[in-house]
Protein backbone atom coordinates (compact mmCIF):
# COMPACT_ATOMS: atom_id res chain seq x y z
CA UNK A 1 0.00 0.00 0.00
CA UNK A 2 1.34 3.42 -0.97
CA UNK A 3 1.80 5.74 2.03
CA UNK A 4 0.60 8.75 0.00
CA UNK A 5 -2.80 7.07 -0.25
CA UNK A 6 -3.12 6.84 3.53
CA UNK A 7 -4.45 9.31 6.10
CA UNK A 8 -3.92 8.82 9.83
CA UNK A 9 -6.33 9.66 12.63
CA UNK A 10 -4.51 9.80 15.95
CA UNK A 11 -6.77 10.06 19.00
CA UNK A 12 -5.16 12.28 21.65
CA UNK A 13 -8.15 14.13 23.15
CA UNK A 14 -8.66 12.19 26.40
CA UNK A 15 -8.06 13.22 29.99
CA UNK A 16 -6.44 9.96 31.12
CA UNK A 17 -8.86 9.39 34.00
CA UNK A 18 -7.26 6.13 35.10
CA UNK A 19 -3.98 7.91 35.88
CA UNK A 20 -5.86 9.55 38.77
CA UNK A 21 -4.27 12.96 38.28
CA UNK A 22 -0.69 11.68 38.48
CA UNK A 23 0.02 13.22 35.05
CA UNK A 24 -0.80 16.90 34.57
CA UNK A 25 -0.88 16.85 30.77
CA UNK A 26 -2.24 14.66 27.94
CA UNK A 27 -0.76 11.16 27.89
CA UNK A 28 0.63 11.76 24.43
CA UNK A 29 3.02 14.27 26.02
CA UNK A 30 4.55 11.72 28.39
CA UNK A 31 8.33 11.74 28.06
CA UNK A 32 10.31 8.61 27.23
CA UNK A 33 14.08 9.09 27.00
CA UNK A 34 13.71 12.75 26.09
CA UNK A 35 11.00 12.23 23.49
CA UNK A 36 7.25 12.53 23.92
CA UNK A 37 4.85 9.85 22.73
CA UNK A 38 3.60 12.38 20.18
CA UNK A 39 7.13 12.89 18.85
CA UNK A 40 7.56 9.12 18.55
CA UNK A 41 4.20 8.68 16.77
CA UNK A 42 4.85 11.41 14.24
CA UNK A 43 8.44 10.35 13.60
CA UNK A 44 7.33 6.78 12.88
CA UNK A 45 4.52 7.88 10.57
CA UNK A 46 6.62 10.39 8.64
CA UNK A 47 9.47 7.88 8.31
CA UNK A 48 6.95 5.46 6.76
CA UNK A 49 6.08 8.10 4.18
CA UNK A 50 2.71 9.03 5.66
CA UNK A 51 2.27 12.78 5.60
CA UNK A 52 -1.49 13.26 5.97
CA UNK A 53 -1.92 13.09 9.74
CA UNK A 54 -4.90 14.34 11.73
CA UNK A 55 -5.06 14.60 15.53
CA UNK A 56 -8.30 14.65 17.46
CA UNK A 57 -7.54 17.03 20.32
CA UNK A 58 -9.52 18.15 23.35
CA UNK A 59 -7.95 18.07 26.78
CA UNK A 60 -5.16 20.67 26.99
CA UNK A 61 -5.06 21.03 23.22
CA UNK A 62 -2.83 24.10 23.54
CA UNK A 63 -0.13 21.93 25.13
CA UNK A 64 -0.26 19.66 22.08
CA UNK A 65 -0.01 22.66 19.77
CA UNK A 66 3.08 23.81 21.66
CA UNK A 67 4.67 20.38 21.26
CA UNK A 68 3.99 20.41 17.53
CA UNK A 69 5.63 23.82 17.32
CA UNK A 70 8.63 22.55 19.29
CA UNK A 71 8.95 19.65 16.85
CA UNK A 72 8.78 22.02 13.88
CA UNK A 73 5.53 20.44 12.71
CA UNK A 74 3.05 23.24 13.36
CA UNK A 75 0.92 23.66 10.25
CA UNK A 76 1.89 20.25 8.88
CA UNK A 77 -0.39 18.24 11.17
CA UNK A 78 -4.16 18.72 11.04
CA UNK A 79 -5.93 19.29 14.37
CA UNK A 80 -9.63 18.53 14.83
CA UNK A 81 -11.19 19.73 18.08
CA UNK A 82 -13.51 17.55 20.11
CA UNK A 83 -15.20 19.94 22.55
CA UNK A 84 -16.99 16.99 24.16
CA UNK A 85 -13.81 14.99 24.78
CA UNK A 86 -14.92 13.99 28.26
CA UNK A 87 -17.73 11.91 26.75
CA UNK A 88 -15.34 9.31 25.39
CA UNK A 89 -13.42 8.08 22.39
CA UNK A 90 -16.38 7.42 20.09
CA UNK A 91 -17.02 11.16 19.84
CA UNK A 92 -13.31 11.72 19.18
CA UNK A 93 -13.61 9.44 16.16
CA UNK A 94 -16.96 10.89 15.06
CA UNK A 95 -15.56 14.45 14.81
CA UNK A 96 -13.20 13.04 12.15
CA UNK A 97 -16.15 12.07 9.92
CA UNK A 98 -15.04 14.37 7.10
CA UNK A 99 -11.70 12.58 6.83
CA UNK A 100 -13.34 9.16 7.24
CA UNK A 101 -15.52 9.98 4.23
CA UNK A 102 -12.69 11.46 2.16
CA UNK A 103 -12.18 8.37 0.00
CA UNK A 104 -8.75 7.65 1.45
CA UNK A 105 -7.41 4.62 3.29
CA UNK A 106 -7.51 5.41 7.00
CA UNK A 107 -5.18 4.32 9.78
CA UNK A 108 -6.77 4.84 13.20
CA UNK A 109 -4.47 4.90 16.22
CA UNK A 110 -4.76 5.34 19.96
CA UNK A 111 -2.33 7.99 21.13
CA UNK A 112 -1.34 6.31 24.41
CA UNK A 113 0.83 3.54 22.97
CA UNK A 114 4.62 3.14 23.04
CA UNK A 115 5.78 0.96 20.14
CA UNK A 116 8.50 0.57 17.48
CA UNK A 117 8.12 1.97 13.92
CA UNK A 118 7.89 -1.63 12.69
CA UNK A 119 4.28 -1.61 13.85
CA UNK A 120 3.39 1.00 11.22
CA UNK A 121 5.10 -1.02 8.50
CA UNK A 122 3.15 -4.14 9.48
CA UNK A 123 -0.11 -2.22 9.38
CA UNK A 124 0.65 -0.81 5.94
CA UNK A 125 1.81 -4.09 4.43
CA UNK A 126 -0.71 -6.52 5.91
CA UNK A 127 -3.08 -8.08 3.37
CA UNK A 128 -6.82 -7.62 3.64
CA UNK A 129 -9.36 -4.86 3.22
CA UNK A 130 -9.52 -3.90 6.89
CA UNK A 131 -6.79 -4.85 9.36
CA UNK A 132 -6.56 -5.06 13.15
CA UNK A 133 -3.28 -5.67 14.97
CA UNK A 134 -3.40 -8.49 17.52
CA UNK A 135 -0.99 -9.60 20.25
CA UNK A 136 -1.39 -13.12 21.64
CA UNK A 137 0.57 -12.19 24.78
CA UNK A 138 -2.47 -10.68 26.41
CA UNK A 139 -2.67 -9.57 30.02
CA UNK A 140 -5.37 -11.34 32.07
CA UNK A 141 -8.51 -9.54 33.16
CA UNK A 142 -11.18 -7.31 31.68
CA UNK A 143 -9.01 -4.29 30.84
CA UNK A 144 -7.55 -5.31 27.45
CA UNK A 145 -9.78 -5.03 24.39
CA UNK A 146 -9.86 -8.55 22.99
CA UNK A 147 -9.88 -9.59 19.35
CA UNK A 148 -11.65 -12.96 19.34
CA UNK A 149 -11.01 -15.55 16.64
CA UNK A 150 -13.13 -18.54 15.64
CA UNK A 151 -12.42 -20.64 12.54
CA UNK A 152 -9.77 -18.09 11.48
CA UNK A 153 -12.29 -15.24 11.47
CA UNK A 154 -12.78 -12.31 13.86
CA UNK A 155 -16.02 -12.88 15.78
CA UNK A 156 -15.83 -10.27 18.54
CA UNK A 157 -14.00 -7.13 19.66
CA UNK A 158 -14.62 -6.23 23.29
CA UNK A 159 -13.11 -6.14 26.75
CA UNK A 160 -15.80 -8.65 27.77
CA UNK A 161 -16.55 -10.68 24.63
CA UNK A 162 -20.08 -11.84 24.03
CA UNK A 163 -19.53 -14.54 21.42
CA UNK A 164 -17.82 -17.93 21.70
CA UNK A 165 -14.39 -18.14 20.15
CA UNK A 166 -11.40 -20.46 19.81
CA UNK A 167 -8.83 -17.98 21.10
CA UNK A 168 -8.22 -14.27 21.53
CA UNK A 169 -5.45 -11.70 21.65
CA UNK A 170 -5.16 -8.09 22.70
CA UNK A 171 -5.98 -5.26 20.32
CA UNK A 172 -3.09 -2.84 19.96
CA UNK A 173 -5.53 -0.04 19.21
CA UNK A 174 -4.18 0.41 15.66
CA UNK A 175 -6.46 -0.25 12.67
CA UNK A 176 -6.39 0.15 8.89
CA UNK A 177 -9.66 0.75 7.04
CA UNK A 178 -10.41 0.81 3.34
CA UNK A 179 -12.04 4.00 2.00
CA UNK A 180 -15.40 2.23 1.84
CA UNK A 181 -15.20 0.89 5.40
CA UNK A 182 -13.96 4.21 6.76
CA UNK A 183 -17.05 5.92 5.34
CA UNK A 184 -19.29 3.22 6.80
CA UNK A 185 -17.59 3.64 10.16
CA UNK A 186 -18.34 7.37 10.06
CA UNK A 187 -22.00 6.58 9.52
CA UNK A 188 -21.98 4.12 12.39
CA UNK A 189 -20.44 6.68 14.72
CA UNK A 190 -23.12 9.15 13.65
CA UNK A 191 -25.76 6.59 14.61
CA UNK A 192 -24.30 6.34 18.12
CA UNK A 193 -24.24 10.11 18.50
CA UNK A 194 -27.83 10.53 17.31
CA UNK A 195 -28.92 7.70 19.63
CA UNK A 196 -27.28 9.56 22.55
CA UNK A 197 -24.81 6.73 23.10
CA UNK A 198 -21.76 8.96 23.13
CA UNK A 199 -20.33 7.29 26.23
CA UNK A 200 -19.41 4.19 24.22
CA UNK A 201 -15.83 3.52 23.20
CA UNK A 202 -15.05 3.76 19.50
CA UNK A 203 -14.38 0.01 19.35
CA UNK A 204 -18.13 -0.55 19.59
CA UNK A 205 -18.66 1.05 16.18
CA UNK A 206 -15.89 -1.10 14.70
CA UNK A 207 -17.34 -4.16 16.41
CA UNK A 208 -20.72 -3.52 14.81
CA UNK A 209 -19.13 -3.58 11.37
CA UNK A 210 -17.17 -6.75 12.19
CA UNK A 211 -20.29 -8.56 13.38
CA UNK A 212 -22.20 -7.50 10.26
CA UNK A 213 -19.46 -8.39 7.74
CA UNK A 214 -16.68 -10.44 9.35
CA UNK A 215 -15.27 -11.49 5.97
CA UNK A 216 -14.09 -7.92 5.38
CA UNK A 217 -11.75 -7.90 8.40
CA UNK A 218 -8.47 -9.63 9.19
CA UNK A 219 -6.17 -9.69 12.21
CA UNK A 220 -2.40 -9.43 11.84
CA UNK A 221 -0.44 -11.11 14.63
CA UNK A 222 2.32 -8.86 15.98
CA UNK A 223 3.17 -11.02 19.00
CA UNK A 224 6.79 -10.58 20.03
CA UNK A 225 7.00 -6.93 19.03
CA UNK A 226 7.54 -4.83 22.18
CA UNK A 227 4.75 -2.34 22.87
CA UNK A 228 2.46 -1.20 25.64
CA UNK A 229 -0.69 0.81 26.08
CA UNK A 230 -0.54 3.38 28.88
CA UNK A 231 -3.70 3.48 30.99
CA UNK A 232 -2.43 3.31 34.57
CA UNK A 233 0.55 4.64 36.51
CA UNK A 234 2.12 1.19 36.52
CA UNK A 235 1.94 1.20 32.71
CA UNK A 236 4.22 4.23 32.62
CA UNK A 237 6.80 2.39 34.71
CA UNK A 238 6.47 -0.71 32.53
CA UNK A 239 6.94 1.41 29.43
CA UNK A 240 10.09 3.05 30.79
CA UNK A 241 11.66 0.02 32.43
CA UNK A 242 10.69 -2.82 30.09
CA UNK A 243 9.52 -1.61 26.68
CA UNK A 244 11.75 1.43 26.14
CA UNK A 245 15.04 -0.47 26.62
CA UNK A 246 13.93 -2.94 23.93
CA UNK A 247 13.07 -0.12 21.53
CA UNK A 248 16.40 1.60 22.13
CA UNK A 249 18.28 -1.66 21.63
CA UNK A 250 16.60 -2.12 18.21
CA UNK A 251 16.02 1.41 16.83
Amino acid sequence: MRPDEVSVILLVAGVGRRLHGSVAHPKVLLDFAGRTLLDRHLSALLAAGIKDISLTVGYQSDAIRKELARLGLAGRIRLVENPDYRQGSLVSLWVQSELLKSGRTIILMDGDVLYPPEMITRLLQSPGENVLLLDRDIEPGDEPVKICIKDDRIVDLRKKPEYAHDWHGESVGFFRFSPAMAAELAERCTWYVKADKTGEEYEEAIRDKILAEPHRFTATDISGIPWTEIDFVEDIERARNLILPQLEANP
